[in-house]
């Protein structure tokens, strides 16, 4: 086996919980020769997003946690006493915002981390990777749907997992506030059934689906193979009618780039030990009582040191230091769940490799004008995964083309104080993905596409919802290595990254709508010896356009090298006319990439 084959396109970091293998190269960088670092200003490091839209008003903030992350690895989490802030003009805020807060200076790798309140998780991150003359960096999250978690005392529980030795010298300094921003004019009530999605309104009570305090770990659970599956127990009130799964994923060491492992059969063909196998698609199955409830096909979020860590500096991947979560629609079967007994939640990965982190929140309406509701589960179809293989290869070179269907639907109706509600849910996914291998094994290109669609249509006899939420998530990368001898090799590797979603609410004459379209294209080169990148460029450009019925957001923003070489940014609404990125159809080949095939 050739020596660099090991390496391609796999992650260059250490995720904080991960436990290393033979194949998984876990780099840090070693690139800052500046030696007087206190006169340097620390570098910037954001995602582009949208920024939260919040009223005029000064808010009334609490400073959760402030915290110093040095070797906390295999510690319990840290935690800190929660309480609502006391000099609040209203106990209906408009908006509640959690803000993260960090510095750090020295060498390190990335690290996955979780911030829990009362076992219910509100941020899913990744640390930045910093540089000998420091780093800061800053996330903002809308969490304004945990309100009832917010206006109760909790404990909140933070798990970083870092190492510190005489190499990696990085600790991480940490403030965690939220900011509670009172309504400009009146305070805000509730809203009739159902219109809380278009007015962002907030469940009665959220659930926590996640692993029990103490722990020396994240609460999230560990998903280490395909076979394995992870039980939660829960009770509902008994007058809920209507429930909505949020579930939290991320991937580590050998699934943390999932789309890239090749099918087993090429691994066993060609004898590679420890290579990444078991194919290229990975499905969340979330079953309720053992019985399969809805699925996640999850956007492929890069870690600040995935590929090349210095594509990440200053501008982080999509969604590195927000990951998304991903919404199941619970209501359809809230009828077995009505009878004041534990029922069990369920996750498990189809084709997982060891490592996925999974845990979930239970939002749930209740009808303040009844005790008990009931309903019952009318109908589901669940097609079986419709996979297609076609793979051609002789020895370290080959072609495979992946491609899967699937379709989930429920219907189910509960009898609450409104009226008899009936609620279909439909989730429909599309996935392709085009792997190349060539010279013999060191250069791989990986073409990946996944549409996610899932619609809610809700009727009660004075009103309908309907809901729909259309995904499509793109995944290109190119990569070739060179072996340099005395334990060294270089890589060239371009990547793109594609987030794009449209959302449409209606409730009866009322209706609300979203575009989100996010790219991000990246090109670097490494020089690597031992686990250090001694060398190298890394080059990021990003086009984020975002629109909805009454706030539009752009920004086209460019690095190279630690350095933003064009910044345009405004609140005009356009779509892209430069992108690479065409609903429907994969990224075009370059033609190198053809060359390669």
């Amino acid at each position: 086996m050739p020596p660099t084959i090991v390496l391609l396109l796999l992650s260059f970091s250490l995720i904080a919980t991960s436990k290393p293998t033979t194949f998984r190269q876990h780099l840090s960088t070693d690139t800052d020769t500046t030696t007087t670092t206190n006169t340097i200003p620390p570098t910037t490091y954001f995602e582009v997003t949208k920024p939260i839209q919040l009223p005029n008003t000064k808010p009334c903030s609490t400073l959760v946690l402030h915290h110093n992350f040095a070797y906390t690895y295999g510690s319990p989490p840290v935690s800190a006493q929660y309480t609502p802030p006391s000099n609040c003009p209203s106990n209906n805020p408009a908006k509640i915002v959690l803000e993260w807060s960090a510095t750090c200076k020295g060498r390190q790798f990335d690290r996955i981390f979780g911030v829990w309140l009362g076992g219910v998780e509100l941020l899913r991150s990744c640390t930045a990777e910093p540089r000998a003359t420091g780093i800061e960096w800053t996330v903002k999250k809308d969490i304004t749907r945990y309100y009832p978690l917010l206006i109760a005392n909790q404990t909140l529980s933070v798990y970083l997992g870092n190492i510190v030795d005489a190499t990696y010298t990085g600790v991480y300094h940490v403030n965690i506030s939220i900011h509670f921003y009172p309504a400009e004019n009146k305070k805000i009530t509730k809203m009739p059934l159902h219109s809380e999605q278009l007015n962002n309104q907030w469940a009665d009570l959220i659930i926590p689906i996640s692993r029990n305090l103490p722990l020396n770990d994240g609460l999230w659970f560990e998903i280490q193979n395909s076979t394995d599956f992870k039980l939660k127990q829960f009770r509902i009130p008994q007058n809920a009618y209507r429930a909505v799964l949020e579930v939290y994923v991320s991937f580590h060491e050998n699934d943390e780039f999932w789309p890239t492992n090749v099918p087993n059969e090429y691994v066993l063909d060609n004898n590679l030990t420890g290579y990444p196998g078991n194919g290229p698609f990975r499905e969340v199955v979330v079953s309720l009582d053992g019985g399969v409830v809805g699925a996640v096909w999850p956007f492929t979020v890069v870690y600040t040191g995935g590929v090349n860590p210095l594509l990440w500096r200053p501008i982080s991947g999509i969604g590195s230091f927000d990951l998304p979560t991903y919404d199941i629609e619970i209501t359809p079967f809230l009828g077995t769940v009505l009878d004041g007994k534990s029922h069990d939640f369920g996750f498990s990965v189809t084709n997982a490799l060891n490592v996925w982190y999974i845990d979930a929140n239970l939002h749930v309406w209740l009808d303040e004008k009844s005790d008990k509701t009931n309903g019952k589960l009318l109908t589901q179809n669940i097609s079986p995964l419709h996979v297609s293989l076609v793979s051609n290869y002789t020895g370290l070179n080959g072609t495979f083309v992946t491609k899967v269907t699937r379709s989930i639907k429920s219907t189910g109706w509960v009898q609450a104080s409104h009226g008899k509600i009936v609620t279909e849910s439909t989730q429909e996914f599309n996935y392709s993905n085009i792997m190349v291998m060539a010279e013999n094994g060191d250069s791989q290109i990986v073409n990946q596409m996944i549409e996610f669609n899932d619609s809610v249509y809700a009727k009660k006899p004075a009103s309908v919802l309907s809901k729909e939420s259309l995904k499509l998530f793109s995944f290109y990368i190119y990569s070739d290595t060179e072996d340099k001898g005395n334990g060294s090799y270089a890589e060239v590797a371009n990547i793109t990254l594609g987030f794009n979603e449209k959302k449409v609410v209606n409730l009866g004459s009322k209706s609300s709508s979203s575009v989100l379209q996010n790219l991000q294209n990246g090109q670097g080169s490494m020089l690597v010896k031992g686990n250090l990148v001694v060398s190298g460029l890394g080059s990021t450009q990003q086009m984020y356009n975002y629109g909805d019925d009454e706030f539009c957001y752009f920004r086209d923003v460019s690095s190279w090298n630690y350095t933003i070489i064009y910044d345009k940014e405004g609140h005009t609404c356009s779509k892209s006319k430069n992108s690479r990125f065409v609903i429907g159809k994969p990224l075009p080949l370059t033609a190198r990439d053809r060359h390669a095939i």
